[in-house]
Formats: structure tokens, C-alpha cells, sequence
């Protein structure tokens, strides 16, 4: 019988992006940890951002949730070790409750969480009360706590969601509108919490009244009116079957980029590099001018955009990281450490800045338009899950190696280059989906490239989506091999 925890717990879902979920799920992480409660806050889905300013509310790490990324049984023992020291667990998903494969409500069902509804109910009334009850009942596989109505603007309308929700749905909490509450926002998502603590704090004192004042102005009966500020019901949580990991990088050191232009770190990725036997060192691409003594080097993705003129004026790292792959020794680079690597970055002003050079091309930024999704990195070494998300563009004077493949769409995804023993590319990898391929790319025990394969993704790539047209070049290429083939032979005869 597998070993189990119990612990409350409640899921944090919407109908739709931009509805407040970070915000409210900040606020009550905050609210129960100045009650004295162990709060563990998991955000669903490959998010970076979120967790910094939930990690901050919560004081404590938080982790990322995805039953298609990280896998089920992952997901499992991550819960599992929640519930062994927290008074509370809360989870924060992404997107709509239904959205993505799989969704919140998947998430949410798979692990018995009951899922609290926050939406943004600013020029509808009775119809946000249709709306979260359609939400409840859709289907019968996770139960529904309750409605957080967020942007209540007066009493008047917590009053026609109140009566209009009547016995059929808890109203949790009626918040005001209050841009004293409000995250701070910039192009990717939120702002990074490290460039913002003093303000998150005040933001979280304030938060916590706040909710506390919603609760009140929800004004049910009297179990309701108490249910957010009091712990949800318990839910045991199993432990999940997962492979240990031996030491493939046993003395391996690996320096790792850090800082505000550098922090899209899965804490999970790190601690599997550690449990790999690695030792890490931190450094600052804004800052230092030497790179730690290692064997490999890690570039995450972050913000170089922000700060690339800073980053271009440190030549003499620049002059280090060129040395370190000219070495020969591993470099992984991924978004923004990507770009980092190119000729030059262009950024939101349109000016442009040198970078390492130590791949041919020209990162730049597009504006709003960009990227995004669950991707497979195909890599000659294996298959890694991922994500990417940006709003600039490569152009680039090398081919590509391999690209991603997404997770619901044909199309080939991101490119992915590799010369020496660098790998670069758009892709932000789940260390923990693939711990083997990872410790090749940072031992530097790289595969040849499979060139029939990329000659299809290429084919692929030029044709669209039609696969028909795929297979048909696909076809055409053999007919020609074997034509060309034929014509040798005999004229060797």
C-alpha cells in the first residue's frame, strides 16, 4: 500500500487568463502564513514568474505542476512531500479551468483538489453566478468550493451574485477593485519579485485586508462567510513511483548565469542537478567579469532584453564565454541565454548590442507577438519536455540541428542549434522529464546528428502543415536516392 499524507488543500482556477489568480492566491498564501501555517504554493503549468511572487507571499519554494511536462507520477510525489510539512497546500492554475491537455480541471480531478473559481464578474452580475456554476457542473470528476468574485465593485452587486447563486455555489469573497493591489506587469508577465520586494510586501499587508474585507462584503450564511479564511478540508496525497537518479554528474561543476537579466530557474531543475551529484556556482552576466572554475555552463533564459546594453558592456565576460566554448567544453543555453550567445541583440527601442558571438545570428525583439507553448526537444540524445515562451525572434546564419516538437500541433516547433558542444534554443527544458539527456548535455556526451531526420523536418517545415505534401517529398527524396543509386551502378559497370 502506497505511503500516505494529508493535508487542506485548494485549487485556484479561473475561467479565463487575467482574472486575478496570482493575486488572490498570493493574498491568502500571505493571510495563512501570518497565522503561523506552513503554506506550500504549487503554480500549474511552466510558468516562471508567478512562482517568484507566490514563493515571496508564501515564504516558502514553490514548484510547477504539469501532469504533461513533469509527468503524473512526478506531480504525485511533489504533493505527496507537500503534505508531509505544510498546514496548507495551494495550487494556482493557468489559463481557463478546461484550457490546455492537460487542463487545470485535470489537475485538479487526478488529485482530488477542490477548486475555487476566481473571476474577474467587473459588468455582469447574475451572469457571473451562470457562468460559475456552469464552471462547478461541466463536469463530475472535482468538486467546487466556491465562487471568488473579483472587481465587486459596490454591495449592490455582491448582493445579485449572492441571490443569484443562491444554495447552488458558496460565494467565497467579494474583492474590490484596488490598484494598490494590483502586480506590477511588463511584457512577459509579471515583474520579477526580486526587483520588486519592498513593493510585494506592502502589496501582501494590503492584500491580506483586502481579503479579509471581501469575506466580510460576501455576506452569506455563516459557515460561508468563513470558508476562505479558514483551512479547506484535508486530502491525502499519495507518494508517487519515481525513479531514483543516480550520480551521472558526480564532481561535475557547472556555472550557471543568475541575476535579473538571467532567473528563469526551475527550482526543480537545480535540485536534480544536485542530487546528480553537481555542484553549482552562481554568476552575474550584468556583473562579473570571470566566469566560476567549471566543467559546463548553464545559461537560463530571463530578460537580456532589459538589460542589454549593460550586458554588452561587459566584454571581459563575453571574452570568457567564448573561451569556455571554444574550450570545447558543454554550454546550455536556452531563450534568453540563447540570444545571449548570438552577434547582437536588438532591443525594445531598436538598438543594438553585441553579444558573445558565439553563434551566427541576430536576436531581436517583436513586440507583442511571439511564441508560446509545450514543446518535446528532439535532440539526438533523446527527448526532453519543455516550453517556449518569447516575444523576439532569431534570425539566424546557421541551420539548425533538430527543432521541438509541439505537444498538439504538427507544425515543427522551435529550432534547435549545436556546434562544438554548445546546444541553444528557444526551449526552456524540465530537467526532471529526461535526467539521463541532461546529464550528457552538461558531460558533453553528445549524439551525431540524425540527418534523415532533419532533412524531414526541414522538407516539413518548407511545406507547412500538409503532411500529404510531406510524405510526397519524403517519397520523392527515396526515389531520387534510388534513381541516382541505380545511375552509379551502371556507370561502374
Amino acid at each position: 500500500m502506497k505511503e500516505k499524507a494529508s493535508c487542506p488543500a485548494l485549487f485556484l482556477a479561473a475561467p479565463a487568463s487575467g482574472q486575478g489568480k496570482t493575486t488572490i492566491t498570493s493574498a491568502i498564501a500571505r493571510y495563512f502564513t501570518e497565522q503561523g501555517k506552513v503554506v506550500r504554493v504549487f503554480k500549474t503549468g511552466p510558468d516562471y514568474l508567478d512562482p517568484q511572487i507566490l514563493a515571496q507571499a508564501s515564504h516558502g519554494h514553490v514548484e510547477q505542476l504539469d501532469m504533461w511536462m513533469a509527468g503524473e507520477n512526478y506531480c504525485q510525489q511533489k504533493l505527496y512531500e507537500a503534505a508531509q510539512e505544510a498546514d496548507l497546500i495551494l495550487v494556482e492554475g493557468a489559463m481557463g479551468l478546461f484550457d490546455g491537455e492537460p487542463s487545470s480541471a485535470d489537475l485538479a480531478a487526478r488529485f482530488n483538489i477542490p477548486v475555487a473559481i476566481v473571476m474577474d464578474v467587473k459588468g455582469m452580475a447574475q451572469t457571473a453566478a451562470a457562468v460559475a456554476i456552469g464552471l462547478a457542473n461541466f463536469r463530475d470528476d472535482y468538486s467546487c468550493y466556491g465562487l471568488i468574485a473579483n472587481n465587486c465593485s459596490s454591495e449592490r452587486h455582491a448582493q445579485l451574485i449572492r441571490e443569484a447563486l443562491a444554495e447552488q455555489l458558496p460565494l467565497l469573497a467579494c474583492l474590490k477593485k484596488d490598484a494598490d493591489i494590483a502586480l506590477p506587469e511588463r511584457h512577459l508577465g509579471l515583474v520579477q519579485a526580486s526587483e520588486v520586494f519592498d513593493e510585494l510586501e506592502q502589496k501582501f499587508t494590503l492584500g491580506c485586508e483586502w481579503l479579509a474585507d471581501g469575506v466580510k462584503r460576501a455576506n452569506g450564511n455563516e459557515s460561508t462567510e468563513k470558508l476562505l479564511l479558514t483551512l479547506p478540508p484535508s486530502v491525502d496525497f499519495y507518494a508517487g513511483e519515481i525513479e531514483k537518479v543516480g550520480k551521472l554528474l558526480e564532481g561535475k561543476k557547472i556555472a550557471i548565469a543568475r541575476d535579473l537579466a538571467f532567473s528563469f530557474i526551475y527550482q526543480a531543475n537545480t535540485r536534480l542537478l544536485e542530487e546528480m551529484g553537481a555542484t553549482l556556482h552562481y554568476f552575474s552576466p550584468l556583473k562579473d567579469t570571470q566566469l566560476p572554475d567549471a566543467d559546463a555552463l548553464w545559461l537560463p533564459g530571463g530578460y537580456p532584453e532589459l538589460y542589454a546594453q549593460q550586458l554588452a558592456a561587459n566584454t571581459q565576460l563575453q571574452t570568457q564565454i567564448t573561451g569556455f566554448y571554444n574550450a570545447g567544453k558543454p554550454v546550455l543555453a536556452e531563450c534568453g541565454g540563447f540570444l545571449y550567445c548570438l552577434n547582437e541583440l536588438v532591443d525594445l527601442d531598436n538598438k543594438h548590442h553585441k553579444m558573445c558571438g558565439v553563434l551566427n545570428g541576430q536576436g531581436s525583439m517583436s513586440g507583442k507577438r511571439g511564441c508560446q507553448g509545450m514543446q518535446k526537444a528532439m535532440l539526438p540524445e533523446g527527448e526532453i519536455h519543455g516550453h517556449a515562451h518569447h516575444r523576439s525572434r532569431a534570425i539566424m546564419e546557421v541551420d539548425a540541428m533538430g527543432y521541438g516538437q509541439r505537444q498538439r500541433h504538427p507544425a515543427p516547433g522551435e529550432a534547435i542549434y549545436r556546434d562544438k558542444k554548445l546546444t541553444a534554443s528557444y526551449l526552456h527544458l524540465f530537467f526532471p522529464s529526461n535526467p539521463t539527456l541532461i546529464a550528457d548535455l552538461f558531460t558533453g556526451k553528445l549524439q551525431a546528428v540524425d540527418q534523415q531526420k532533419l532533412t524531414d523536418w526541414q522538407n516539413y517545415a518548407a511545406s507547412g502543415t500538409d503532411k500529404n505534401s510531406v510524405d510526397k517529398k519524403q517519397a520523392a527524396n527515396k526515389q531520387q536516392a534510388s534513381s541516382q543509386q541505380h545511375a552509379a551502378m551502371q556507370a561502374q559497370q
